[in-house]
């Protein structure tokens, strides 16, 4: 079963915030579980999917009524269309409603009253990066740096005492010499699990200018909140390493800093070159041990098209995760035309937005539900890829 990937996924997503912002409780990971029923359930059964969502997103009784009606405005909206919940830009909507209610009464007699009021802060969550002027700029920065970011656990090969399934029959021999050889406990082993590797790879040329600045307080960010070890790289024309200058203690000296290491800044991109020397000369040291790639583009691309293919098939195969992140994806009306997209997407694990605060906050959400051990991925594949790469290693 595949996972839902283009409008629908970014749908979802969107459906999330509708709900948080009419105050549910509604967690990343209730829409991450949601993403994967859909495999399951198809969207097109109505009934079917709105219990399977309800079940899933929603904890307390209280909120079904506001979730029923909010999912019935959402389902009429259409396919990537927005409802219209009575916001404007610049403020948010509140739906009241009585959740003491009689029940004889039923869903249709619950008073839904749009409250509008300003929240500039809340504002910034839902604007692009691109549109953002420069004092609004300054304002996103700080909370880019205040999100938390962890990621997921994966087993290590060292092993300790545990609930697992192994039984520890070298610890039991050793303790039952305390009772005359006789084993009066079953005690058990499992795998030491330590949290995933994280590496970026970041696109920083012309068509990424408006976002590059934001995104390396993104990266910055990411570097200063993780417990693991992280790498990140950008790229244009060529690729360059700025690991050691992004784990710096001042984000505007780190900032100059990389300024100063990238020669191709704001140049032209060629993703199949730059992930060629990431795959041969990085890879083995840095994607072991179950690492998550992040890969940051908005997919256009003048370089080799079968190389871009070859080389993402390779990537993809060696980290446990291949999330592309594409600020462009944001727009309802996008769709992955380019040809770096289209050769690029067939070995994508997840294909989210970045373009605004809210996308951020769900990407957090994601990585840190990841699963300890990777799940079972459609992966694309073709006799002249093999044929022209060779084996392609398996990392973790």
């Amino acid at each position: 079963m595949s996972e839902p990937t283009g409008n629908l996924l970014h749908n979802l997503v969107y459906f999330g915030r509708v709900l948080r912002a009419i105050g549910l409780d509604v967690q990343p990971d209730g829409i991450g579980n949601l993403a994967k029923a859909t495999a399951w359930i198809p969207i097109d059964r109505k009934q079917d999917f709105h219990l399977a969502a309800r079940s899933l997103l929603i904890r307390r009784q209280q909120d079904l009524l506001a979730f029923d009606r909010a999912f019935e405005m959402f389902w009429k909206a259409g396919v990537g269309q927005k409802p219209d919940l009575g916001s404007t830009a610049g403020t948010t909507t509140t739906i009241e409603y009585d959740p003491l209610m009689p029940e004889a009464e039923g869903p249709e007699s619950v008073s839904f009253a749009p409250r509008i009021r300003y929240s500039p802060a809340e504002a910034l969550r839902y604007k692009d990066f691109a549109e953002l002027s420069s004092e609004e700029l300054n304002a996103v920065k700080p909370l880019l740096a205040e999100l938390k970011w962890k990621l997921g656990q994966h087993p290590t090969r060292r092993w300790q005492r545990g609930r697992g399934d192994v039984i520890d029959m070298r610890l039991m021999l050793r303790q039952s010499f305390r009772h005359g050889g006789e084993p009066l406990q079953v005690l058990r082993r499992q795998h030491r699990s330590k949290p995933r590797r994280l590496v970026v790879i970041a696109d920083i040329s012309g068509s990424m200018e408006r976002y590059s600045s934001l995104l390396l307080h993104f990266i910055f960010g990411l570097s200063q909140s993780l417990d693991s070890w992280s790498e990140a790289f950008v790229f244009s024309t060529r690729l360059t390493r700025i690991t050691r200058q992004i784990h710096g203690h001042d984000v505007e000296q780190t900032l100059a800093a990389v300024a100063q290491q990238v020669p191709d800044w704001s140049g032209g991109t060629r993703i199949g070159q730059a992930l060629k020397t990431f795959n041969f000369t990085w890879a083995r040291r840095v994607l072991a041990r179950g690492a998550v790639v992040l890969l940051v583009s908005d997919g256009w691309d003048r370089g080799d098209e079968g190389l871009l293919r070859v080389e993402m098939a390779r990537l993809q195969r060696s980290s446990y995760r291949l999330i592309w992140l594409n600020p462009l994806l944001g727009s309802p009306d996008y769709e992955p035309l380019t040809r770096g997209m289209q050769g690029a997407l067939p070995f994508v694990d997840d294909f989210l937005p970045i373009h605004n605060l809210a996308s951020v906050e769900d990407l957090a959400g994601s990585l840190g539900s990841l699963q300890q051990r990777r799940p079972v991925r459609k992966q694309w594949s073709a006799p002249s890829l093999q044929l022209a790469t060779g084996p392609i290693e398996e990392h973790g």
